[in-house]
Order: structure tokens, then C-alpha cells, then sequence
């Protein structure tokens, strides 16, 4: 009996990458749609020089998680785009609120000027944060908007961190737990009695170095040091971010990687001697599973014989989001250009943002945008089942009024992903300790990956597959 794998997104194809280079043995990844990917969707259009992005577009080269991603892309030989930091897709944020589209400072000198929508210079918020004594947390975690408008004040928190939670993973910041997304912020924060003093006494502690023994046993990789030298801000993957789920599939495919798709498991029960996949036509008995499927899925197939861990599940909450891709013939449309912008919630408006994918990419003169929509909100905004003439209506509608666009768009696409996006709400770090150890202490032949534990970004999803692998028993331990 071998190791399986559910789900075949970005970090279900992960694991079987990282237990076929660990173990060295062929392995089954079991997805219930017809594709790989997860939500990765890319739409080219060569002949007219543009493509659309129906999930994320771009990949950040930081940190740990960042190498580790690059040294997949560089094992892969995967062709891709740096997108530089002196780049204006890296450089140019803005915000649309009270009525105008604003550009966030990028630069120090932005921190002494007012800049809208702000009515204070921003090193204001920073005097606040180093003169405003530490309340330590209820039940060791808060909201990341009730942290920030303690330290930094209210405007901050509306106006600055409560659209980029829309950004990061279409949240309300008075919901989502600073503990999870901005540990070390918060921990700091907590211990030293500020942000700022936090990050200043961080510097001169002794740090424990975050890279594990053995991550990167032949040392940094080559991409990982390019990237760093020629201070690239994201890259993007030649031909769209698709080409990643699909040069995985590739790879294993030719490693004896067997990737059933159309194969949607319906239970999942545990034993002694492992566990048994229930699948439409056939009962697989496994030694050892890899979920990478979202919490709720889970929980659907291991109610029956674990009700109480499919309960923990179901803790962990998810949102629906629309993206709407939109092209235009031409490319002298925008009045400011850069990576897109976000829109606060406190505007009170459908959608969450516009990304301006054509002033990250070459589209051979066409103007692409990708508007997302609704989030923790959608029902409130969309209600029940809204058509796609309904969702695309709003979307062109905003972009007018916002972006001040008077050109007809020649083509759009809308996609409506349902519950595609976990929601890290106070005491998530918790909730997931506590799932982890209902498996520990039955001794399920388990583990969990993806971004319901570990984080939403593409980083984080192949690093929590990484992880979940390595810390598997060799076969010479019990």
C-alpha cells in the first residue's frame, strides 16, 4: 500500500511532487473535476496577444516560502516573467475612496506629506504606535483591524489594512485573526509594548534562523538568488500561472505519478493498518493520506466515522468571489498605471479591487483588467444565484465610474468561484492546532495541506505540501 493524495490544486500536486523526491515510489493523486489546478485558471488568446487570469497571476519571491517556490519553477525548468521592483506594477498601489482613485506613498517622503485619503501624514500613525501602551490580547489573538486601529488609529485601519485583507483573501479585517496572517507583528507586539519597538528590539535579539536544516540542502536556489540580486518585487509564468499546475502534472506524469482526474472521493475511513478511499467505482485501501482538499470537503467524507474533526472542519469558514477579466482594444485607457487598486470597505461598494494586468504584462496593445467581487460580502451584494449578465453589468459599471473608462469593453469573462477562499478568523491558528492534534491523538494516517491551515498564497500552499511530507515517518521508523 502506498501513500494517496486528494486533490490535485496547486498544493495537492505539491505533496506528490515532494513524496516522490522523498520516498521515491509511484503514488496516486485522486481529483474530482476534470483538471488540474485548483483555481489556477488561465485563458490565453494568442492570436489576439492577450490572456486572462481567472485566479492569481502573479508569485512574490520572499522569504523562505518564496525560495522554496523558486526551486520547484527552476527543478521544472519553467520559463517565467521577473517583474522588477523599480517596476511601476510594483511600485504603484492605489486605493479608490472618497470618490477618487489614490495613490499609496511608495517612497519615505510619503510618510511626512498628507496624502489622500488620509487626513493625517502618515508618520502620525507611526508616533501613535510608539507612544500608546500594549493591551495584551484576549485569548492570545484579535482582529487584524482591531490590532491595527489600537496601534495605529481608525483611518489606518479602514483605509489601509482593511482593503488589503479584501486583497489577500477577500476578508473582513474586523473578522480575520492578526495572530495567523501577521504572527510575528502581533507576538512582537505583544512582548516589547509596540509594532515599531517590537520590530526594533526583533533586529538586535539573536533569530532563530526560519530556514529548517536540510530545506535547502544544495544551499539557496539559483532563482531564489537571482531574484534577490535583481530585486524582483513577483514574477509571473510564461504563457499564464496555469503552465505551473500543468508542467507539475507533466513532471509527475513521467515520474509514474498516477493523476486520476473526474475521480471524486465520497468517504474516507480510517484503520489500523491505514485507510480506504471510496471512490465512484472502487474501494482504494492506502497506507497513508495527503488531503489537499478544502476544510469543507474534508469534512464531508470523514463525517460518517470522525463527526467531532468534521465538525472542527467546518469551523473554518469560505467565501465566494467573482472575477470578471476585461479587454479592451486599446492600450491608452489608464490614467495611472501599476499593479491595480483596492477598494475599502467602508466605500460600501460590490467589488473588492481591479488589477491592471496589462501594466504588469505585455498584451500586445490590449488593455486587461480583472475585477474581483463579493468576498465575505457577496451575499449581501449579489444575493442568491446572480446571473453572469447581472455580475459582469456591475463589474463594467464600476470600471467606468472608477477608472473613467468611456471605451466599450470588445470582450469579458466572468468566473463565479464558490467558496473558494478560507477565511482566517480570530483564533484560527488554534482551530488549526486543534484539528491537527484530533489526528495525532487517534493516530489517523493523515496529514493536511493547503490553504485552509498553512495560508493562502501560492507560496504557502506548496511550502504546507513540503512540510506535511517531511515530517512523514521513513519507512525504517515505526
Amino acid at each position: 500500500m502506498t501513500t494517496a493524495v486528494l486533490g490535485a490544486g496547486l498544493s495537492g500536486l505539491s505533496a506528490g511532487y515532494y513524496l516522490l523526491r522523498r520516498f521515491g515510489k509511484p503514488l496516486t493523486i485522486y481529483e474530482a473535476s476534470p483538471r488540474v489546478g485548483g483555481w489556477i485558471r488561465t485563458e490565453g488568446h494568442k492570436d489576439r496577444g492577450f490572456l486572462f487570469e481567472g485566479g492569481p497571476r502573479t508569485i512574490r519571491p520572499k522569504g523562505v516560502a518564496g525560495a522554496n517556490t523558486l526551486e520547484l519553477i527552476e527543478e521544472l525548468d519553467l520559463p517565467i516573467h521577473p517583474i522588477p521592483s523599480s517596476h511601476v506594477a510594483a511600485k504603484n498601489r492605489m486605493l479608490y475612496a472618497k470618490g477618487q482613485v489614490c495613490m499609496l506613498p511608495n517612497s519615505p517622503k510619503g510618510l511626512i506629506r498628507t496624502v489622500p485619503p488620509f487626513t493625517k501624514p502618515l508618520y502620525r500613525a507611526l508616533l501613535h504606535d510608539l507612544f500608546t501602551g500594549s493591551t495584551l490580547a484576549k485569548n492570545e489573538d484579535e482582529s487584524i483591524y482591531s490590532f491595527t486601529k489600537r496601534r495605529f488609529g481608525k483611518e489606518i485601519a479602514d483605509y489601509a489594512i482593511s482593503p488589503m485583507i479584501c486583497g489577500i483573501c477577500a476578508g473582513d479585517a474586523h473578522e480575520i485573526s492578526v495572530r495567523f496572517l501577521m504572527e510575528t507583528l502581533f507576538e512582537n507586539e505583544q512582548k516589547y509594548g509596540g509594532v515599531l519597538k517590537g520590530a526594533f528590539y526583533a533586529r538586535f535579539k539573536d533569530k532563530v534562523d526560519e530556514k529548517k536544516p536540510g530545506l535547502f540542502a544544495r544551499g539557496e536556489p539559483k532563482l531564489f538568488q537571482q531574484a534577490t540580486k535583481e530585486k524582483w518585487a513577483m514574477y509571473g509564468v510564461e504563457d499564464g500561472l496555469e503552465q505551473l499546475p500543468r508542467a507539475m502534472r507533466k513532471y509527475l506524469g513521467e515520474h509514474d505519478v498516477n493523476v486520476q482526474l473526474s475521480s471524486k472521493c465520497s468517504n474516507l475511513t480510517f484503520s489500523s493498518d491505514g485507510a480506504r478511499i471510496s471512490l465512484r467505482d472502487a474501494e482504494v485501501p492506502v497506507r497513508h493520506v495527503i488531503s489537499a482538499l478544502p476544510a469543507h470537503q474534508l469534512a464531508a467524507v470523514v463525517r460518517a466515522q470522525h463527526p467531532s474533526l468534521a465538525a472542527q472542519l467546518l469551523e473554518i469558514p469560505y467565501v465566494d468571489v467573482v472575477v470578471v477579466n476585461i479587454q479592451y482594444n486599446s492600450d491608452q485607457l489608464l490614467k495611472h498605471n501599476g499593479f491595480g487598486l483596492l477598494v475599502p470597505p467602508v466605500e460600501k461598494l460590490p467589488i473588492l479591487g481591479v488589477i491592471f494586468d496589462s501594466c504588469c504584462f505585455d498584451m500586445a496593445g490590449n488593455t486587461i483588467l480583472t475585477v474581483m467581487m463579493g468576498g465575505r460580502w457577496f451575499d449581501q451584494w449579489f444575493g442568491n444565484q446572480p446571473s453572469q449578465k447581472k455580475l459582469r453589468d456591475i463589474a463594467h459599471q464600476h470600471v467606468r465610474q472608477i477608472l473613467q473608462i468611456k471605451e466599450e469593453p470588445v470582450f469579458s469573462r466572468v468566473h463565479m468561484l464558490h467558496k473558494c477562499i478560507p477565511q482566517y478568523t480570530v483564533g484560527h491558528k488554534r482551530r488549526v492546532e486543534n484539528i491537527r492534534k484530533y489526528i495525532k491523538d487517534y493516530k489517523l494516517p493523515l496529514s493536511l495541506c493547503g490553504a485552509a491551515y498553512d495560508g493562502v498564497g501560492i507560496n504557502d500552499v506548496i511550502l504546507s505540501a513540503r512540510r506535511q511530507v517531511e515530517e512523514l515517518p521513513s519507512p525504517s521508523e515505526p
